[in-house]
């Protein structure tokens, strides 16, 4: 059976029983912690969705519905915080967005039952030991596969043919394990013959000489890497790779806001499928068996205002092939 196909009959299994039996919930009140890793800015409508989806379950707020929302803004510091906060809450579960908000909760708890999204590799970071039989009170949706590095390092070249160098901007204190990437990046930078490196960022204040050093020859480009912080700085990564003529790959759908090209899950389908374990849980099930599930759509989106501005034409192969062309 397809990824997909499994996906459909979980999804379907929460939203095909009747509308009586979904109403019809415990007189008390749970209560649903959600940690993001997001800024609030960069992650509202994923909680909107978050919450509707829960509410077309029966679940509503102020009635037989509590959320505790917390936002880690891409900072590890406040992310442990909101972690220890949340948990001594006791909840009856909590949503956790991005790696290292689960490994912080996961951290805290191994009683309350944790629900992930836009996860990258949950295996490899400790959080379980089975996909299809997570156990422990853990499960989730991750948001890539191991093989996207290299599909982000072909759309780079491909619409940026000029490229020669690349680095992949990211904070390794919020951004899930890169070695998850590595494999399918390096393979695909060598068949292009591109050189790859690391540039791994602390603060806002690092973002600058990292793009800087990507304009100061030609070939120069950048891979911003799929992180909570670099969604909590998405307008100052943009502006810079504008300002200095870099052309750059987003792993997080920036391309509305001016991102050359972005590449990856649909983050909000999580979220509604989140819902949909969270349900589950909430009357019953338990996390550690329920499978954790792989994306089922990748969606791939083009600015042409921003290849433009860089003197880029884009193929239209390549735009034949968008599910977004932003005009």
């Amino acid at each position: 059976m397809r990824r997909r196909d499994v996906i459909k009959i979980i999804a379907g299994s929460a939203t095909g029983w009747p509308i009586t039996a979904r109403t019809q919930q415990s007189e008390r009140k749970r209560l649903v912690g959600v940690l993001m890793g997001f800024s609030e800015q960069a992650g509202q409508s994923l909680v909107t969705t978050f919450r509707d989806a829960l509410g077309t379950l029966g679940w509503i707020e102020g009635a037989n519905l509590k959320i505790e929302l917390r936002w880690g803004g891409g900072d590890a510091s406040r992310i442990g915080t909101f972690a220890k906060e949340l948990v001594d809450l006791h909840p009856d579960a909590i949503l956790a967005q991005t790696t290292p908000v689960a490994v912080a909760i996961a951290h805290e708890t191994k009683a309350i039952p944790i629900v992930f999204v836009t996860v990258s590799d949950p295996i490899g970071s400790g959080l379980a030991t089975s996909v299809t039989h997570p156990g422990g009170n853990i499960t989730g949706f991750t948001f890539v596969e191991s093989a996207m590095g290299g599909k982000w390092v072909e759309l780079l070249k491909e619409i940026a043919p000029r490229t020669a160098r690349t680095a992949l901007l990211l904070n390794p204190a919020t951004a899930p394990p890169l070695q998850f990437y590595m494999p399918s990046i390096q393979a695909a930078a060598s068949s292009f013959a591109i050189e790859v490196s690391t540039a791994p960022v602390h603060n806002k204040e690092e973002i600058e000489p990292v793009i800087a050093r990507q304009a100061s020859s030609p070939g120069g480009s950048l891979i911003v890497m799929p992180d909570a912080f670099n969604a909590a700085n998405r307008e100052l990564i943009i502006t810079l790779a504008a300002r200095y003529d870099v052309p750059a790959m987003y792993g997080n759908n920036f391309a509305e806001l001016g991102g050359l090209i972005f590449y990856g899950a649909d983050f909000a389908e999580s979220f509604r499928l989140g819902a949909g374990y969270i349900d589950r849980i909430l009357r019953g099930a338990k996390p550690g068996e329920l499978p954790i599930q792989l994306p089922s759509k990748f969606n791939l989106a083009i600015n042409l205002k921003t290849a433009k501005a860089l003197k880029l034409t884009v193929p239209s192969s390549l735009l034949a092939t968008a599910d977004e062309v932003i005009e």
